[in-house]
């Protein structure tokens, strides 16, 4: 995106190192269909029933969810596969390449109505399934084969398996931030440390499962594989409920942050736009899940305080009034915020907002900025974009904080980034 607000070409393309991502895995994944297809399969069964539960762990995925993993079942269920030493007592003979083979085949069935619908990030999805499942089999399989594993039992054998789980996690953590980063060129260090602190939520459940899952099968047979998964499609519903929840927390905050709009303070799609454009700011200064999600409801409710307001503000362009007036239509607005029941942290940044920024936390910082920006942007013309921004440079002494200006100049200059239309 340039100054200007605009999607560039070069947004569309993708990224070197996320395309040789993907084309490392779909070459794993044509060697390993081919290899299965000329050699067959060993123990079908448990092959039919391993892929079956990955198919419907796919295919009850849901799309649009915030969390890192939307097929908890599908993971347990190739995870499980990937590290099965033995099937009712008896030893398997599986490699890693049918490992492979059997959960793409399976995960590309249960794809099928998402890729229908138009929902989700397929591609990435099956990128890091089978990258993922591939690294765990490969860490497993030569290892059992071998017979290196004979003189683990019992504790021993169930620890061994947990780590290898831990060990696949905190490489899926790796892919995952390193995709995002090649995608978006946000900060990989914050990236990495989000997924990680995702890891003790589903991802718990997920290596878990995995983990009892082959060692039940290991003494039940594959009898044991829907009794246990059980527990993990009502762990994904819980999630489900959860996920639906926020969703309508964070509208019933975007339905009040229109409220300046709809009263006729502010122009239509300003908030959202700040809204945007500060989380993007967020990013690229490496702030935490948590601290984004602070940014983007205060971001969103940022001007709720002009509502007290006897006459509007023209265009509701705060950032011209005297110093003053901003800092009691921010306290009017924390004040707001505080009585509609949103987080406490969200009703600071509002308050905060007009305050130097030197007394400021990061994120009332970049609000601040963003806001500015936006209001001066719009005012200026066909060249408000590269105006707005001098004047905010000008402005670091007291205002602005120079690191987060120019965090927004860099955003501004770089393509993926697409904010909504002006009203």
């Amino acid at each position: 995106m340039n100054a200007a607000g605009h999607t560039s070409p070069r947004a569309l393309r993708t990224p070197l190192t996320l395309a040789f991502v993907h084309a490392c895995a779909a070459l794993l994944a044509v060697v390993c269909l081919g290899a299965a297809l000329w050699q067959g399969l060993e123990e079908r069964g448990a092959a039919l029933a391993f892929g079956l539960l990955v198919a419907v762990g796919e295919l009850a995925r849901w799309s649009g969810a915030e969390e890192r993993e939307s097929a908890p079942l599908g993971a347990a269920g190739a995870l499980a596969y990937a590290l099965l030493g033995e099937n009712g007592a008896g030893p398997t003979h599986h490699g890693p390449a049918q490992i492979v083979a059997v959960v793409v085949a399976a995960a590309l069935v249960g794809c099928v109505p998402h890729v229908a619908r138009g929902r989700g990030p397929t591609l990435d999805h099956l990128t890091r399934r089978v990258l993922t499942v591939g690294f765990a089999a490969v860490c497993f399989r030569p290892l059992y084969d071998e017979g290196r594993l004979g003189e683990w039992d019992g504790p021993a054998y169930a620890l061994l398996l947990v780590a290898l789980l831990v060990l696949t996690a905190l490489c899926d953590a790796v892919l995952a931030a390193a995709m995002a980063h090649a995608r978006t060129r946000w900060p990989f260090g914050p990236l990495l440390r989000d997924e990680l602190r995702a890891m003790p939520g589903i991802g718990s459940a997920v290596c878990a499962t995995g983990a009892v899952m082959s060692l039940a099968v290991a003494v039940a047979g594959l009898w044991a594989l829907p009794v246990l998964s059980l527990p993990l499609l009502l762990t994904q519903l819980s999630f489900r409920r959860y996920a639906a929840v926020r969703t309508t927390y964070r509208q019933t905050i975007a339905s009040l942050a229109r409220a300046t709009e709809i009263a006729g303070y502010t122009p239509a799609g300003h908030a959202h736009r700040v809204a945007a454009l500060s989380r993007a700011v967020g990013r690229e200064l490496g702030l935490s899940e948590p601290d984004l999600t602070v940014l983007e409801y205060a971001a969103l409710m940022h001007d709720i305080g002009q509502l007290s307001l006897v006459d509007p503000v023209p265009a509701g362009a705060t950032a011209v009034l005297p110093r003053e007036e901003q800092r009691r239509i921010a306290l009017l607005g924390g004040a707001v915020v505080r009585q509609t029941g949103v987080d406490a942290e969200v009703a600071v940044v509002v308050e905060r907002q007009a305050d130097p920024y030197r007394e400021q936390p990061v994120t009332a910082r970049i609000v601040r900025t963003v806001n500015a920006y936006e209001e001066m942007a719009r005012e200026a013309g066909p060249g408000g974009p590269l105006s707005a921004l001098e004047k905010l440079r000008l402005g670091t002494a007291r205002d602005y904080q120079p690191k987060v200006v120019e965090s927004l100049a860099r955003v501004l200059s770089r393509p993926g980034l697409t904010l909504p239309p002006a009203g």
